[in-house]
């Protein structure tokens, strides 16, 4: 799954080289230098990729903090589905 969310970044940004720089640890919005629209981009298309809602009562911004977090919460969305 992190994979595909790097991958998923890379392409909102339009940046294939953030493939390779991207790994578990990076933040969403710092290190991959998402902005907000991007942001709302990347939810709608990990939406559309996992077949998932996302439950913004439960979303914080901590979850971009890392692809780890945000891959963890998406894991959560998708299980309780």
């Amino acid at each position: 799954m992190t994979t595909k969310i790097i991958e998923i970044i890379a392409e909102i940004k339009e940046d294939p080289s953030l493939v390779n720089k991207l790994n578990e640890s990076s933040d969403l919005t710092h290190d991959a230098g998402m902005d907000s629209l991007q942001i709302i981009n990347f939810i709608l298309r990990i939406e559309e990729e996992f077949d998932i809602e996302v439950d913004f009562d439960h979303f914080s911004l901590e979850h971009l903090q890392s692809v780890q977090k945000f891959s963890q919460f998406i894991h959560k969305m998708a299980a309780s589905v």
